[in-house]
């Protein structure tokens, strides 16, 4: 591993890292292919957080967190930092000074795959993060990692620039050169829900309008009117 920090990267658009944020998660996740979906046990440390932007990367070790301060200085407005670790970690890497720092930089949000601790500074003061693991437990700052080189964080593979969005429904990642394309099938995605959610609230069923009844049927599916008839 090279101790590196990468000081100029190429970010996704700004405008195309707002449109994928405004549609969500799982919208984003499906519009994708259902691709760049991090493993589930990515949660907001408070529900309701929701952010978007390019990443900026950085790879640390383990109940360490020196790169984290490093990084700080190499992000921007609207940016999202993405944190992956060496190996496995829990510890509470992250926390209201850290948070305080990035606030004043203009970063939307943090993804890390290890800890995260002072959960209830971070949501009185608004700065949604996402980890692994909330944990009191501290960390140093003592080992050498690197800051915008590609990264694997809970499962996906990240490069610097890349578009991540994260809400309630997890995290996803989007390659800066497939996010315009992205949000343009997310958007038509989004107002094709639009006018299906319209026919269900009208009282209209989903066996119909997906038209589901003879596939059921060829598949074997037998309705019968009372269990004496099963």
């Amino acid at each position: 591993m090279k101790t590196i920090v990468v000081r100029n990267i190429v970010r996704t658009e700004a405008a195309v890292a707002q449109r994928l944020g405004a549609l969500g998660v799982s919208t984003v996740h499906e519009a994708y292919g259902r691709d760049g979906l991090m493993k589930p046990y990515m949660r907001p440390i408070w529900p309701g957080g929701a952010a978007g932007g390019p990443a900026v990367t950085v790879l640390a070790q383990p109940g360490d967190n020196w790169m984290i301060h490093v990084a700080v200085e190499q992000c921007q407005p609207g940016d999202m930092l993405v944190v992956g670790c060496t190996t496995d970690n829990y510890d509470g890497m992250f926390g209201e000074l850290l948070a305080t720092s990035l606030k004043a930089r203009g970063v939307v949000g943090l993804v890390i795959d290890a800890g995260c601790r002072d959960v209830k500074v971070l949501r009185e003061i608004g700065f949604p993060v996402w980890s692994r693991a909330i944990s009191a437990r501290g960390t140093v700052k003592a080992t050498l990692g690197a800051v915008n080189v590609p990264v694997v964080c809970a499962g996906v593979s990240v490069t610097p620039g890349d578009a991540v969005v994260a809400d309630d429904d997890g995290v996803v990642v989007v390659p800066r050169k497939a996010a315009a394309d992205v949000a343009a099938k997310g958007e038509a995605r989004r107002a094709d829900e639009e006018r299906k959610r319209q026919r269900l609230a009208s009282g209209e069923l989903g066996l119909d309008m997906y038209n589901m009844r003879d596939p059921l049927a060829r598949a074997g599916l037998v309705y019968v009117d009372s269990p004496e008839d099963a």
